[in-house]
């Protein structure tokens, strides 16, 4: 079968030709029927070397596609049955430790599977195994998102807008930091108030108090990670919020403070009963992410398009189905 590896040495990915995978014990072999894209994707093969337990390594953690062949000890899943994976579930994280899902066929651990429901399409499937998941169990679930509360969201790409999207459907206010203006009117009709470029900006509109106001939002999540963490503790009131997804660079710093009477929290990856959330929410047409289908063939051209930041929403690589 074909699977696009990362090589080793920061190389870019390649279209190799490579062995199927046959199911353990608690595995099943999934064909593949859609891919997410993701900057994640493109931070292993910048790290990849001293962390991947083998070279060339498949990469691809954002999946959906149907069960063709079970192991001995799988429970709850047959054949036929279409589903999506959580990336860093029980087995080691797709694409980084363990071979992904940019390949015709993917073993993955049962325990790790979502049920998509009937009608859902398999693109939408593939993003919420991850950009869905993550984004959604940082704002809901990490961060406690709830009817009443003056959330910000730093980041409109393809997990700010389902996380934001998601506070909306609670009941938040919704106000989003976001440099790309032209998705500004998309962040509106997902029902975002108000939008600026730099999440400075929201001081000036009186949208936060000062470092020790009880005025301020009640959480932000940061979906950036670029320079955005101080100015996120800046906008939250006392006993307030901040949720970090984003690691847009490696290292951050902050006026040691500002952090003071302020709750400061990572958020990485989620849960299967998170994916399953987010497909009924998808279902139900109340998310609607912006994406772009590709084929597979295209997998090596579009992580070149993400790394040069010119993709609006997600990447999802068809599969020829």
């Amino acid at each position: 079968m074909k699977a696009w590896q990362y090589p080793g040495e920061r190389a870019p990915i390649q279209l190799n030709e490579v062995e199927p995978p046959t199911p353990g014990p608690t595995q099943v072999v999934i064909d593949v029927k859609a891919a997410g894209l993701c900057h994640s994707d493109i931070m292993y093969m910048e790290v990849g070397d001293g962390t991947m337990p083998f070279l060339p390594m498949t990469q691809g953690h954002e999946n959906a596609g149907v069960i063709s062949a079970i192991g001995s000890d799988v429970v709850g899943f047959e054949i036929g049955d279409v589903v999506g994976v959580n990336s860093a579930g029980v087995q080691p994280p797709l694409g980084m430790f363990t071979p992904g899902g940019f390949a015709d066929q993917l073993a993955a651990d049962y325990r790790d599977l979502a049920r998509v429901p009937a009608g859902l399409d398999l693109s939408l499937a593939a993003l919420a195994t991850d950009a869905g998941m993550t984004s959604y169990h940082a704002m809901i679930k990490t961060g406690g998102a709830k009817a009443g509360m003056k959330v910000g969201v730093i980041g409109f790409g393809g997990l700010g807008q389902i996380g934001a999207r998601a506070a909306v459907l609670v009941g938040a206010e919704v106000h989003v930091a976001e440099l790309k203006e032209e998705v500004w009117p998309v962040a509106k009709e997902a029902g975002v108030v108000s939008c600026v470029k730099d999440a400075d900006e929201w001081a000036t509109k009186g949208l936060t108090g000062n470092l020790h106001s009880d005025e301020g939002f009640d959480l932000i999540v940061d979906y950036a990670g670029f320079d955005t963490t101080q100015k996120a503790i800046n906008a939250i009131k006392r006993g307030g919020t901040v949720v970090q997804v984003g690691l847009g660079k490696p290292t951050f710093t902050v006026i040691t403070p500002t952090i003071l009477g302020k709750n400061l929290k990572g958020s990485l990856g989620g849960t299967v009963e998170d994916i399953e959330e987010v497909f009924a929410l998808m279902a139900q047409g109340e998310i609607t992410p912006v994406y772009e289908e590709i084929p597979f063939e295209g997998i090596g051209e579009g992580l070149e398009r993400l790394k040069r930041n010119q993709v609006t929403g997600r990447l999802v690589a068809r599969f020829g189905d």
